[in-house]
């Protein structure tokens, strides 16, 4: 397949310049955030030479060791994700030169978050420079750290204009309320512009692209609305199961875990009005104004789930309630879906169509966008198999696009065929150094919002789905490990006249392409 030349090198980010000296802090610095996705991250900046030219990073946990262990056994991880076909870091070595840049000026300090003298010992290490604090600590924390910090001065506009950052990890929140008591208690100790709500599905190439494909092209734009759309499904299906997260994920469950924000980033991504420039707060207005249009989640357009033992890759696994630290009568789902309706110009009438559940039979995150029949059906008694007039924004793990439609069979009659065609990154660009927070990492020392959630956003996706939240839970529909997910969850769409897609079908469809 041709190339296309102005493909770019091996690390996505060496064409963009340093951003402006600043120190890291990462609460949560021996975490495994820190270890599996932030440090990898970092070391991919360090490789293209993309972090600020004076680099300072401060690992913050509750754990006593010294700075040299907390350096040690982060080079032993990373190395260890070198051997790893399976890892998400890339790379098969380590750049001695690339480790010493980003570690040159690292150091760790053991304290306890809920104490004033970390926060006093931090802001002895900073002086007046710029800094971004990364909270990779559970949720609990995230309030009591910005208040401190707040009240060590940590958060006050600096001598010079050095800036002060707050990056916050999801879940921002648990329910409307919460999220808005969160961001009462962030607004009370700095501005709206210090504090970078993170969520890693706009790290990925595939997610950002989205707005190229829509805006920069004009076979899709005019079309992209529902005159001419059927419906739209999305889906965020997974294997794996809670592993060792019982404990948070009883009390999380998958609409909390992946709804509000993972899902609902996609859904701004492919239904949001185009801004009029692209600038981070006309594309960040444009996302607010799409939630702002999304009616309440009504319950009889919910559907909750709870996988049990079967079989996955033909290995046994066990079910949700055997899983360590669950409990054996829980009621929490592992499995979410619903339909959702926008009430605007461009979408009135076209459901949307949301899923995503553990223990599934593939892993596999898309975007479907199917599009209404012809009004004439010249082919009405032409038989036709397979799925027609839609278009696969394929996010994970197949990275790419494929369009389904009808073709004419070869030989006498008329008889139709559906047929595809795809398109692979892997097959144009080369694989890229890129564990998802590369770019994050990087827009939030440039001083970049466009890819973080604005406060009025995150509030209107708890908006949508707060009821159904608040109501008492039933028992989840039951669904075997290794499978599609709840009856339930078919009947929804059968009720309409439609099904989902299977999920792992792009996976055989990409590799006959």
């Amino acid at each position: 397949m041709m190339q296309d030349v102005t493909a770019p090198t091996s690390n996505i980010l060496t064409q963009y310049a340093a951003p402006p000296a600043c120190t890291l802090v990462i609460f949560g610095g021996g975490g495994d955030l820190t270890k599996r996705l932030l440090v990898p991250s970092l070391y991919d900046l360090a490789e293209s030479q993309t972090l600020p030219q004076t680099f300072s990073l401060i690992g913050v946990d509750r754990t006593a060791m010294e700075s040299g262990t907390w350096r040690d056994g982060l080079r032993q991880m990373i190395e260890s994700f070198t051997q790893d076909p399976d890892a998400e870091f890339s790379a098969t070595s380590i750049d001695d030169a690339a480790w010493g840049r980003l570690f040159a000026n690292a150091r760790y300090i053991a304290g306890d978050f809920t104490q004033p003298a970390l926060f006093e010992t931090l802001r002895d290490a900073l002086g007046d420079g710029n800094a971004i604090f990364y909270l990779a600590v559970p949720a609990r924390f995230f309030g009591g750290i910005v208040t401190r910090l707040g009240e060590a001065g940590l958060l006050a506009e600096q001598e010079g204009g050095a800036f002060r950052r707050v990056v916050i990890e999801k879940p921002f929140g648990h329910d409307l309320a919460s999220a808005r008591e969160l961001d009462a208690t962030l607004l009370h100790q700095g501005r709206e512009a210090q504090f970078y709500r993170i969520d890693h599905f706009l790290g990925k190439e595939t997610v950002q692209s989205i707005m190229a494909l829509r805006f920069a092209n004009g076979m899709f734009e005019p079309v992209w609305r529902q005159e001419y759309i059927d419906h739209i499904q999305i889906t965020a299906a997974e294997t794996v199961g809670v592993e060792q997260r019982g404990a948070f994920y009883e009390v999380t469950g998958a609409l909390r875990d992946m709804v509000p924000n993972h899902l609902f980033t996609i859904l701004c991504m492919i239904a949001m009005e185009p801004p009029n420039i692209l600038t981070p707060e006309a594309v960040r207005e444009e996302k607010a104004k799409l939630l702002q249009a999304i009616r309440v989640l009504a319950p009889e357009d919910y559907v909750r789930g709870q996988y049990t033992a079967g079989s996955i890759n033909g290995a046994d696994v066990p079910g949700y309630r055997e899983e360590p630290n669950v409990s054996p009568d829980s009621t929490t789902e592992t499995y979410a879906a619903m339909k959702l309706h926008i009430d605007n110009w461009r979408w009135g009438g076209v459901p949307f169509y949301l899923r995503t559940g553990k223990r599934m039979q593939a892993r596999q995150t898309e975007i479907a966008i199917f599009f209404k029949q012809a009004p004439h059906r010249l082919f009405a008694n032409a038989p036709s198999h397979g799925l027609t007039n839609i278009v696969r924004l394929l996010i994970d793990p197949v990275h790419g696009i494929q369009m389904h439609f009808d073709v004419k069979k070869p030989g006498p009659g008329i008889d139709l065929a559906s047929v595809y065609n795809s398109f692979r990154y892997d097959d144009f660009f080369p694989k890229t150094a890129n564990v998802g927070y590369e770019t994050l990492l990087y827009d939030c020392m440039a001083g970049d919002p466009m890819l973080f959630q604005r406060s009025d956003a995150i509030e209107e996706a708890w908006r949508i789905v707060d009821d159904v939240l608040k109501q008492e839970k039933s028992q989840p529909e039951p669904y075997a490990a290794g499978t599609l997910g709840p009856k339930d969850a078919d009947d929804l769409l059968a009720r309409d006249g439609r099904a989902w897609l299977p999920v792992g079908d792009q996976r055989r469809r990409t590799a006959e392409a």
